[in-house]
C-alpha cells in the first residue's frame, strides 16, 4: 500500500501465523529486550539483528531486512531480484518507538545486490546502501550485497595467548600498512592484490622483520580511493577492493598462525555526503547532528556523528565489537579522536558550538569513548583499543572509573613532531635544540603513550622519512638510523608506516607498489636490517618493554651535554641484569674513549651500534669485554670508557 504524509506507515504486530501470501512476510528478530537496549544506547550487537541476515523462517530460506530510519514514511527493499521495483517489497515499521523498519522476504540468496528506497517526511526519495551491510558492491558501484561473516576459524591458538602477547607489559611494534599499495600485481601494476594474495608475501616479511603487530589502514568500504578509507559509508563491510570478508578474514588468520596481532584503523568520528551513505539517511540528519556547528567538519568536509543519540552509539559501539568478534581484530586504532572531543577542532572562533556550560568539550562524545572502552575491554579478553589523539585531554588512557576515557594507549604526537623537528637540523646547530629532544621524558608517563612515524608523516609534501634528514647521502642513512634506534629505546610502544623501515625515496603514493626494488642498495637494505635488528633486540630485553609506561624503566645519566650533542639513558626491565645503557651521539664526529657512568661493577658488552657495517655503518664499534672503573660519575658508582660513533646510537649490557 502506498504510503504518503496522510496515511501513517504500515506498522507491524506481532502475528499469529505468517502470510505466506504477501511479498514480504512480518517476522522480526528483536525482542522487547533488544528494542529497549537500543533506544537507551546499550546493544552492542545489532550486527546479529539488522541489516540482511541470510535466515529460515517456517522452512522457507530467505532474507530478514531491519533498518533504522524513524522519520521514513516508506522503506522497501529494491534489488536485481525485484527489477529495483520500489513499490513491490515494502518493509513494516515496528509497533513500538524504535524507529526500525523490518521484514523476511523469502527465496533472496547470498550474493543479492540491494539497497533500500526511503520515502521521507518530506516526501523527498532516497536510495541508500544498508548501514549494517556485510559486503558491499566495487566502487564506483553503490549497493548492498547480502553476504555472511561465516568462516572456520583456525586461530584459536593465538587467542588462547593473545591476554599474553598483546599486554601492555609486552614488547609492542607496530608495522601500519595501506593493502592497496604495500605491494601490487607484479604482472599488471594497476592491479590491486585481494588480501589472500597480500598474505603470501605479507606474512612472511612481517615475521622475518620482527614486528609484534599489523595495523591495517581503514578496510571498512569507502567510495573514495584517494581518503585511504578514512571517508567510510560500509561500517560493517571489508571493502570489496581487497576481496570478500572471507579473504580478509583469511589474512588476520595468516597473521595470527604467525604470533601477529591485527589492529584495525576505526573511524567513529565522521562519515561522508555520499548520497548512498549515511548522510540523511531517512531524509533528516539521522545519523549526524542536525546543528551543522557539531555536524559537519570543515576540513574534511565531512559530516559527524551525533554522540548525544543513543541510537548512534549502539550503532557505532556494535561496530567495534564487530571487527573484533567476527574477524577476531586484536585490537582498534580510533582515528581523529581529537575531533570528536571538541566542538572548536579546526575551527574559527565563533564558529563553534558549546556544551550545554559553555565548555568547548563534547560531553556526548566523551561518553561515547567511555561507553566503548567499557564495551571492548569488559566484552574481549587481550585486546587494545589506541586512541590517534592530538591534544592535551587529559586521561585518555586513564581508566573511566577514575574519569579517564578508558583507552589502552595513545599516539604521543608531541614526541613525534619534536623528534622531527630535531633530527631535521643540522648537527651543528643541533646544540641549540638539545632539549627538544629529552624534553619528552617530562611527560612520557603521563599516558600509554605509543611512538609513530604514521602514514601522516610521509605525504603531502612533506618528504619520506630519509630525506627529512640532513646532510649528505651517509649522512641521511646514518641519522635515520639513530632515530629509529632513538625510537625503539625510548619508553613507549612503537609504529613504523610500510616503506619506512627501508628508506623509501619517494612519498607514500596510494596508487602504487612501495619502492621494493631500492633493497638492491646497500644503504636501504642496511637501513631494514637496521630495523630488523631492532625489532628482533626489543622482543629479546626486558628493558626495552616491560615497564614502557612507567618511571620504573626509565633513568637519565645524562640529558645535559648540549655542546658534543650526545644523550645518555639507561632502560630498565624487572631484574637488575635487564638495565641497558643506551649512547646517542647525534653529531658526525666520533668520540673516543667517553665516559658513561653505570651502575654495576661487573663487565659490559656492546648489543648493538647503529653504525655497523651491515646497516651500512662505518664501523665504528665496540669489541670485546668493556671493564668498568670504581670511580663515581654522572651518579653512578662506576663508569665505563667506550667509542660513540658518528651519527651512532650504541647500547651496552651488562654481562
Amino acid at each position: 500500500m502506498p504510503v504518503s504524509k496522510k496515511v501513517p506507515a504500515q506498522k507491524s504486530t506481532p502475528p499469529a501465523k505468517i502470510d505466506k501470501t504477501q511479498s514480504v512476510w512480518i517476522y522480526s528478530l528483536f525482542s522487547e529486550y533488544d528494542i529497549d537496549l537500543f533506544l537507551v544506547g546499550k546493544h552492542f550487537r545489532l550486527y546479529e539483528k539488522m541489516g540482511s541476515q541470510l535466515t529460515e523462517v517456517e522452512k522457507t530460506t530467505g532474507t530478514y531486512f531491519a533498518v533504522w530510519a524513524p522519520n521514513a514514511l516508506k522503506v522497501s527493499v529494491v534489488g536485481n531480484f525485484n527489477g529495483w521495483n520500489r513499490g513491490t517489497h515494502m518493509l513494516y515499521k515496528r509497533w513500538d518507538a524504535s524507529g526500525i523498519w523490518e521484514g523476511f522476504i523469502p527465496d533472496v540468496k547470498k550474493g543479492e545486490v540491494y539497497k533500500y528506497f526511503i520515502k521521507g517526511f518530506d516526501e523527498s526519495e532516497h536510495e541508500k546502501g544498508d548501514p549494517y551491510a556485510r559486503r558491499w558492491e566495487h566502487p564506483p558501484q553503490t549497493a548492498s550485497i547480502v553476504w555472511d561473516t561465516d568462516y572456520t576459524w583456525k586461530d584459536k591458538a593465538w587467542l588462547n595467548k593473545r591476554a599474553k602477547l598483546n599486554a601492555l607489559d609486552q614488547p609492542i611494534s607496530v608495522y601500519e600498512l595501506h593493502l592497496g599499495s604495500w605491494q601490487r600485481d607484479p604482472g599488471n601494476p594497476e592491479r590491486v592484490l585481494n588480501c589472500r594474495e597480500i598474505a603470501a608475501t605479507l606474512v612472511p616479511y612481517v615475521k622475518d622483520m620482527g614486528f609484534t603487530h599489523v595495523e591495517l589502514m581503514p578496510v571498512m568500504e569507502y567510495p573514495y580511493f584517494p581518503s585511504w578509507g578514512y571517508q567510510i559509508t560500509g561500517y560493517f563491510g571489508a571493502s570489496s577492493r581487497y576481496g570478500s570478508p572471507q579473504d580478509l578474514m583469511y589474512l588476520i588468520e595468516a597473521l595470527h598462525k604467525a604470533d601477529i596481532a591485527v589492529i584495525l584503523d576505526w573511524v567513529p568520528s565522521h562519515f561522508p555526503g555520499d548520497r548512498h551513505g549515511l548522510y540523511e539517511f531517512d531524509g533528516t540528519h539521522l545519523y549526524e547532528h542536525a546543528d551543522m556547528r557539531k555536524g559537519f567538519h570543515p576540513d574534511w568536509k565531512s559530516y559527524i556523528f551525533n554522540y548525544d543519540r543513543n541510537e548512534v552509539r549502539s550503532f557505532l559501539i556494535s561496530n567495534a565489537l564487530f571487527w573484533l568478534d567476527q574477524y577476531h581484530a586484536d585490537g582498534l586504532r580510533v582515528d581523529a579522536v581529537a575531533s570528536m572531543l571538541y566542538f572548536d577542532f579546526s575551527r574559527k572562533d565563533g564558529d563553534s558550538a558549546t556544551n550545554e556550560y559553555g565548555g568547548s568539550e563534547n560531553l556526548g562524545a566523551i561518553q561515547f569513548l567511555q561507553d566503548l572502552n567499557i564495551a571492548v575491554y569488559g566484552n574481549f579478553e587481550g585486546v587494545q583499543t589506541i586512541a590517534e589523539e592530538s591534544s592535551t585531554y587529559p586521561g585518555v588512557t586513564h581508566p573511566v572509573y577514575a574519569g579517564g576515557l578508558g583507552f589502552g594507549m595513545k599516539w604521543m604526537m608531541g614526541w613525534m613532531n619534536d623528534t622531527e623537528k630535531y633530527f631535521k637540523v643540522d648537527p651543528l646547530g643541533r646544540k641549540h635544540h638539545h632539549h627538544q629532544l629529552s624534553f619528552s621524558m617530562t611527560y612520557a608517563f603521563t599516558e600509554n603513550f605509543m611512538l609513530p612515524f604514521s602514514h601522516d608523516e610521509v605525504v603531502h609534501g612533506k618528504s619520506p622519512m630519509l630525506y627529512k634528514m640532513p646532510g649528505d647521502d651517509w649522512q641521511k642513512f646514518a641519522n635515520l638510523r639513530a632515530l629509529y634506534s632513538y625510537m625503539f629505546t625510548h619508553p613507549g610502544a612503537k609504529l613504523l608506516f610500510m616503506g619506512n623501515e627501508f628508506g623509501d625515496t619517494s612519498e607514500w603514493n596510494f596508487t602504487a607498489s612501495l619502492n621494493w626494488h631500492l633493497l638492491k642498495y646497500a644503504p636501504h637494505k642496511g637501513m631494514q636490517e637496521t630495523v630488523k635488528t631492532l625489532n628482533h633486540l626489543l622482543r629479546k630485553e626486558p628493558a626495552l618493554y616491560h615497564f614502557n609506561f612507567s618511571y620504573e624503566g626509565f633513568e637519565w645519566l645524562d640529558a645535559d651535554n648540549t655542546n658534543e650533542s650526545v644523550f645518555v639513558y639507561m632502560r630498565k626491565g624487572p631484574k637488575a641484569e635487564d638495565t641497558l645503557v643506551i649512547a646517542l651521539n647525534l653529531t658526525p664526529v666520533v668520540r673516543e674513549n667517553y665516559r658513561i657512568g653505570v651502575p654495576f661493577k661487573t663487565e659490559w658488552v656492546e648489543i648493538f651500534n647503529s653504525d655497523e657495517p651491515k646497516f651500512y655503518g662505518s664501523g665504528i664499534l665496540n669489541t670485546g669485554d668493556i671493564v668498568p672503573e670504581l670511580q663515581e660519575y654522572n651518579g653512578q658508582k662506576f663508569n665505563i670508557s667506550v667509542n660513540l660513533p658518528p651519527l651512532g646510537v650504541t647500547i651496552f649490557k651488562s654481562k
